[in-house]
């Protein structure tokens, strides 16, 4: 039984006090958990555990926990629960388990610093990433590196730094390629344990749709209609989910337009010398064996410390045309980003396309070009040109296991 239908089933319990719900997210944007809550007019706590730290290898675990603590049930059914609640459980022989308190980081950095073993980084790192601030991210992913120096190939050590690098990514401290740096590190978090459910739906959040179980936040607007039809304000969400997340999987790669005229196909408009756009790409996964797919993600950012902005006024989307090396696939190789109403604007675009190597590409690092075309201005009141930025995407294939 899924978490609604459990709380559908357990809502009298619930309001009588006899029965109190607890979820523990394994989730990198807990907020969105939030927003399901509230959609499902579910109000009981939720715990955030994005690190993975109970080692959990797949969700839902559903557990009957009684009032001393102890796990009596593991995956209950309707009967269990009527059994579980109906009895009286003993006191368990010993001292009860100590309240869990707020680690002291200053402590656990001497101690790592001491010690200097991959248990004690991973301890300090672990709280850094629970109890710190932002602006200890950066010493967090220092700290998880420093454990795989020392004890290179564990797998959670690599999930949690590619945790760290995502929640860095998704804050004001980003640098370029955190993104990037989040999936290879979930990718060789993978490879030491294919099997861990958790670690591969990461990935399959950001990656191709022949990969991907199921569509991840395709509830999110029906959720946001359906709350505010209830004359409530939905959970804001720190960072929107789209494309990748709300693509549906597919069983086999297709593509989804006629041929296009391709639109500066001699090179001929300038070049965005000055750097006015950054941009920014990734590829989930990073390495493929041959026949597979991956999704690609290009993102455009005007560059604020020049003051560079979109010129909304001109009419033209931005576009990004995609040139696939011999063999290889695209799903879509004409994308484009429409214009905001406003004039002008500093917000970041993005573009997702999915690419397929042939079944015989051979091991090695592949190179795909591409290039985007779109209105920028420069300074406040600066001039307003139209530019070209050529971008490669790069991507490693694997040999093909026998």
């Amino acid at each position: 039984m899924h978490v609604p239908g459990w709380h559908e089933a357990t809502k009298e319990l619930q309001a009588a006090g006899k029965l109190q719900m607890l979820g523990i997210l394994q989730e990198q944007h807990p907020d969105r958990a939030r927003l399901f809550m509230q959609w499902k007019e579910m109000h009981w706590p939720l715990l955030v555990d994005s690190l993975n730290l109970l080692e959990v290898p797949y969700v839902p675990i559903t557990l009957a926990i009684d009032e001393h603590g102890v796990i009596r049930y593991i995956h209950p059914q309707p009967a269990d629960l009527q059994e579980f609640l109906a009895r009286d459980y003993p006191q368990p022989a010993g001292a009860p388990p100590a309240a869990t308190r707020r680690p002291d980081l200053g402590t656990l950095r001497g101690a790592a610093s001491r010690q200097d073993t991959a248990e004690a980084w991973r301890a300090y790192a672990n709280a850094l990433l629970t109890w710190g601030n932002p602006e200890q991210l950066d010493e967090a992913i220092a700290a998880y590196q420093r454990a795989l120096a020392l004890v290179p190939g564990h797998g959670p050590t690599h999930f949690r730094l590619g945790v760290a690098y995502r929640r860095r990514y998704d804050s004001d401290l980003r640098r370029p390629g955190d993104f990037q740096r989040a999936v290879e590190q979930w990718a060789a978090a993978l490879s030491t344990n294919p099997n861990q459910y958790i670690w591969r739906r990461r990935i399959q959040q950001y990656g191709p749709r022949l990969d991907k179980p199921y569509p991840f936040y395709d509830w999110v607007n029906t959720a946001r209609q359906e709350i505010r039809a209830r004359g409530q304000a939905p959970v804001e969400l720190r960072v929107e989910p789209g494309g990748a997340e709300f693509a549906h999987p597919a069983r086999a790669f297709a593509t989804h337009e006629p041929p296009q005229e391709e639109p500066d196909p001699e090179g001929r408009i300038y070049r965005d010398q000055r750097g006015f756009v950054q941009v920014e790409t990734v590829v989930v996964p990073p390495r493929l064996a041959p026949g597979q797919s991956a999704r690609v993600h290009v993102l455009f950012r005007p560059h604020l410390d020049i003051l560079a902005h979109w010129n909304n006024e001109v009419g033209d989307d931005l576009v990004f045309w995609v040139n696939p090396p011999a063999g290889w696939e695209v799903d879509t190789r004409a994308l484009s980003v429409a214009n905001p109403p406003q004039p002008v604007s500093q917000e970041t675009r993005k573009v997702e396309f999915e690419v397929r190597s042939p079944e015989n590409a051979p091991p090695g690092l592949i190179t795909i070009p591409g290039y985007a075309l779109y209105y920028v201005c420069e300074d406040v009141n600066g001039v307003c040109l139209y530019r070209r930025q050529d971008v490669t995407l790069e991507l490693r294939v694997e040999k093909a296991d026998r």
